[in-house]
């Protein structure tokens, strides 16, 4: 034994002089460890086979890429799996900024640089909004891809990487158009017939706007007015997405019918007129203000309701909110914007033919003298301005220095320019059709309403 041990230590120090110190330390650690683990596994109860399972992520090239924002609701991930990570939609929300949705993105305010200073067309992005939406899409390697700005379901701008630079596309969607029709029957006021004949706040106003230069809706109405509409609304995959013109209308006031079509001009401008040809748009508004109560109306020998004396009132008191917009009744220029103990804040606009109107008692005044104002221009907002009960506007029609009463003289002021005989033909073309389809629709209305009034059968 003794023979064994002196040949083992013989060869074990031969082989030792063959190597290095360090590889020998090397060697001799390997051992040890394999002594440690041997002697664990001696004591450790194993199973006879082990499966191992790898989980691949995605490869983003900053860590920043690698998880989703804490900040970000699960609606904002693609729900696909083999795209959550790649695609990003965000809604944008009041307060947002391009650098806070870029940040929600995943992105740095570096990143955010980088993209704008390679981005042609980047002013699109200044018109973003509440309620619009960004899609990000990143490469496999993390780096954006694509931004896609969703300004409406008919249109977004696109900024898809180039090379080095990103290249703007827009996409434009046509909605799908039907046509509608609504009537009723004033029982006390325009926007509550019309909101009971299934019409939105827009078009009410935009119906009021189109008769707006022969009827004063805040003096005019009476309980058995009726009117009836055409107009068009706008889907986009089977969802209504808005309302669109108004094709044609009609309104019956005391009696008196009131018919309007639209019609379209070679150079797309669209304006309303007469069946008959007349224009619509005439040099005066009825009115200066959106349809309202009126307080008192034109009387040249009523009390005034402060001082209680006898004072002409010559003119129009329009009773509204304070802050209600008031508008220049037509085309002019105005020869004074000022302020005096009776009449508070004014203003008044010289206009052509010899017509000038005044607009008293306003909370603030919006343009200055000297200017030249367009019909339906704001002018100021109604307030309770130097001598005044509560807020309202005062109204004056003057003609070559006279008061007149603002409800009646417009009447005989020169009527509205016809259609011109060369475009005669395309008019008729044009706006017959949809004077009939009027009627036809209207009829229908009508049968239906008077069907649902029947006795229903058992």
């Amino acid at each position: 034994m003794e023979l064994v041990e002196k040949l083992k230590k013989s060869s074990v120090a031969k082989l030792a002089a063959r190597f290095p110190h360090g590889h020998l330390a090397a060697a001799g650690g390997l051992s040890l460890s394999l002594i440690v683990l041997s002697a664990f596994s001696s004591n450790a109860t194993v199973p006879a086979e082990r499966q191992l399972n790898t989980l691949e992520l995605p490869k983003f090239a900053h860590a920043e890429h690698s998880l989703p924002s804490p900040s970000a609701s699960p609606v904002e991930l693609e729900t696909s799996s083999a795209a959550q990570w790649q695609t990003r939609e965000l809604e944008i929300k009041s307060g947002d900024t391009l650098s806070s949705l870029f940040k929600r993105a995943g992105l740095s305010d570096r990143e955010m640089m980088n993209f704008l200073s390679a981005t042609e067309n980047k002013e699109k992005l200044n018109s973003v909004r509440p309620g619009h939406k960004l899609k990000f899409s990143f490469n496999d390697m993390g780096s954006l891809e694509q931004l896609r700005y969703i300004s409406s379901k008919l249109q977004s701008h696109n900024f898809t990487l180039d090379g080095e630079s990103y290249r703007y596309s827009e996409d434009l969607r046509e909605p799908d158009i039907k046509v509608a029709a609504a009537s009723g029957i004033i029982n006390s006021s325009l926007y509550l017939a019309g909101t009971n004949a299934g019409m939105d706040d827009k078009l009410i106003m935009e119906f009021a706007e189109v008769f707006g230069w022969d009827i004063d809706f805040a003096l005019d109405i009476r309980r058995g007015d009726s009117f009836r509409i055409l107009y068009e609304e706008h889907f986009v995959d089977g969802e209504k997405l808005r309302n669109g013109p108004i094709l044609s209308a009609e309104f019956i006031n005391q009696g008196q019918a009131f018919n309007a079509v639209r019609y379209v001009h070679q150079d797309g401008r669209a304006q309303y007129y007469t069946p008959e040809g007349r224009s619509m748009q005439k040099a005066f508004l009825r009115a200066p203000v959106d349809f309202r109560r009126i307080s008192s109306n034109f009387n040249p020998r009523r009390l005034h309701p402060i001082t209680g004396k006898v004072r002409p009132h010559r003119g129009i008191d329009y009773a509204a909110k304070t802050g209600t917009p008031v508008w220049s009744s037509g085309d002019g220029k105005v020869i004074k914007s000022g302020y005096s103990k009776y009449n508070g804040n004014y203003v008044v606009i010289q206009h052509g033919g010899g017509v000038q109107t005044k607009y008293l008692h306003l909370h603030k005044r919006k343009v200055k003298t000297g200017q030249r104002v367009r019909q339906k221009q704001l002018i100021g907002t109604v307030g309770s301005t130097g001598l005044s009960s509560g807020p309202h506007l005062h109204y004056e029609f003057l003609l070559n220095g006279v008061h007149r009463n603002p409800r009646t003289i417009v009447q005989k002021l020169p009527k509205a320019e016809a259609i011109s005989t060369a475009l005669r033909a395309d008019f008729e073309r044009q706006t017959s059709p949809l004077v009939a389809q009027l009627e036809a629709e209207t009829a229908t209305l009508l049968a239906l309403n008077d069907s649902d009034k029947q006795p229903k059968a058992l």
